[in-house]
């Protein structure tokens, strides 16, 4: 008999339409390779739908806020539940873009030049004399996002000086952090990747083209607003540079699980890492289902090993 698994999606986060579906995809695929699921949302009625259905694995579908953040999984290990997925730690780290940056940066991973700044900051010292330094330092033109978050709320590129401020308080309504990077001009690609306490199967790069040239919330969620090419259509030596990159980051952050990272390929060949995600999306538009289809995977399957995976290291 099959392990049982709650699904949990939802949340109160930007992002919970989108885990919604994401989970509701996660839940179906088990479903259909023999698995008794539950799908549950992350409200006050949780702890009661786990201790109903005790011996059963977490799978986590939850985008942004609880699920990302890593809160919500120091109480699992609290109950002793199982859970797929990066531990907490891993989840703090690759959630806020500035810390996870720079975490790879000291591993030799080529990332853009970047500052982060909390709103307080610019409003004690005065946000024109930040935003001079800023431009002076990096040059334009810019991409500004909030630290934490995803799913590109609150992103925006800025060509013009003049545009800084407005992106940043757009940033800052979806967080009290935010960075500023350089933007980086080449092939923009996801990199998805299945980890176990065996192996890590990294999955063919993904090349993103966003039809309004910017891969903005309706570019990832609205069908046929992006062009998603599996493999990308790059040279070999950039393919293995994009999956070397991609494992270096999984061994420092400790990504587990389904996890994703997501680079841009310069003008010079090399994989610029961007950020890596603990919960990728499983939508009909998402990055991860398009590259596993590619490799021959199968996500009922795959996600059938992770959960038997969890449970096994609950019994170790």
């Amino acid at each position: 008999m099959k392990q049982p698994v709650v699904v949990l999606a939802g949340g109160l986060s930007h992002q919970r339409d989108v885990s919604l579906k994401s989970g509701h995809t996660v839940a179906q695929a088990l479903r259909r390779v023999g698995h008794e699921v539950v799908e549950a949302d992350v409200d006050s009625t949780l702890m009661a739908t786990l201790r109903a259905h005790d011996g059963a694995v977490v799978f986590p579908m939850l985008h942004g806020g609880v699920g990302e953040s890593g809160a919500l999984y120091e109480v699992l290990r609290l109950l002793d539940i199982p859970f797929v997925g990066s531990g907490p730690a891993t989840c703090r780290m690759s959630y806020d873009k500035s810390i996870a940056t720079r975490v790879v940066a000291a591993a030799g991973v080529t990332t853009p030049s970047q500052v982060a700044l909390t709103h307080d900051i610019l409003r004690e010292l005065g946000a024109r004399t930040v935003v001079n330094a800023i431009v002076d330092k990096l040059g334009l033109p810019l991409i500004v996002k909030p630290a934490r978050g995803g799913s590109s709320f609150g992103v925006t590129r800025v060509d013009d000086a003049a545009d800084l401020p407005q992106a940043m308080a757009t940033a800052y309504a979806f967080d009290d952090h935010v960075v500023v990077e350089q933007f980086v001009t080449g092939v923009e690609v996801a990199i998805g990747m299945i980890a176990t306490a065996r192996s890590t199967q990294v999955l063919p790069a993904v090349e993103i083209r966003p039809v309004g040239g910017v891969y903005d919330y309706q570019a990832m969620y609205t069908a046929g607003e992006t062009r998603l090419t599996c493999p990308a259509e790059i040279s070999a030596d950039q393919a293995k540079a994009a999956e070397d990159m991609a494992r270096l980051v999984a061994k420092e952050l400790s990504l587990d699980g389904i996890s994703r990272v997501d680079a841009i390929i310069d003008s010079q060949g090399r994989p610029v890492f961007l950020e890596a995600g603990v919960a990728p999306g499983m939508t009909a538009t998402s990055l991860v289902p398009v590259a596993m289809k590619a490799a021959g995977l199968d996500l009922g399957e795959v996600c059938s090993a992770l959960v038997d995976d969890a449970a096994a290291r609950a019994r170790e």
